[in-house]
């Protein structure tokens, strides 16, 4: 399993997890360990959806050039930690990984600091849960958008749209529960418009091998993907 041991429970534990999680969260967002547990046991699903189009996507059938059998996405299971992206520090400025590194000196939070996944019952779904996860780091630095509470809820928008996860709807409707006026104004009149045209426009982002775009040109990539960032006045808009 992914990153830690499997627990398998039954439907009535599933639920038990799910609504504790969710109080939890509700009553300290910081609790990521939390919110992944909501994830995981409301987002099965979701995740299996997702897994289907990954198998689909001409990146997961892409061949090795000298295999005569498919080389799926799915079985290299790329892995957004350190030591598989340490060498973005090290590319142009202009380029995609650079951008994900500048974003990540930024903070104070290292990729390899995200919590297992421990409620998928295969191999596949646990993946697919922690790629959705770890991937999160790559859609702030693509659609431009800050770590803080009008910023994640916007990307939690994008998440929904391209996943389906009632956690990301659920993480929307306590984010905004605790906006300010002035966020709850800025945030329904420009985040949230935004993000549901630029979730709708883009391209499957499950679907994309990342790490393998790293060398190139950040716009290049943004236009190829369909991404539209977010405005600017959204990018210097703080708590």
């Amino acid at each position: 399993m992914i990153g830690g041991a499997t627990v398998h429970l039954n439907r009535w534990q599933q639920a038990a997890v799910a609504v504790g999680s969710a109080v939890g969260a509700l009553l300290d967002p910081r609790r990521v360990d939390l919110v992944a547990a909501l994830g995981e046991t409301t987002g099965k699903p979701a995740f299996e959806r997702v897994l289907e189009r990954m198998k689909n996507s001409p990146e997961g059938r892409e061949r090795l050039i000298s295999a005569a059998v498919p080389l799926l996405f799915l079985l290299e299971r790329p892995r957004v930690i350190a030591s598989k992206v340490g060498h973005a520090w090290d590319l142009p400025e202009n380029t995609f990984g650079a951008s994900y590194a500048r974003f990540m000196g930024s903070r104070t939070f290292s990729p390899d600091d995200r919590p297992p996944v421990r409620f998928m019952d295969t191999d596949e779904l646990a993946y697919v849960a922690m790629r959705a996860r770890e991937v999160h780091d790559f859609w702030h630095t693509l659609f431009g958008l800050p770590t803080n509470l009008l910023g994640e809820s916007a990307l939690k928008v994008i998440e929904f749209e391209q996943m389906y996860l009632p956690m990301c709807l659920l993480s929307v409707m306590a984010g905004t529960a605790r906006f300010n006026e002035k966020q709850r104004t800025v945030f329904f009149r420009h985040y949230f418009p935004w993000a549901v045209q630029a979730g709708v426009r883009c391209t499957d982002l499950m679907c994309i091998y990342y790490e393998r775009h790293f060398p190139e040109d950040r716009e290049d990539v943004r236009r190829r993907w369909g991404i539209v960032p977010a405005p600017t006045i959204l990018k210097i808009t703080s708590d």
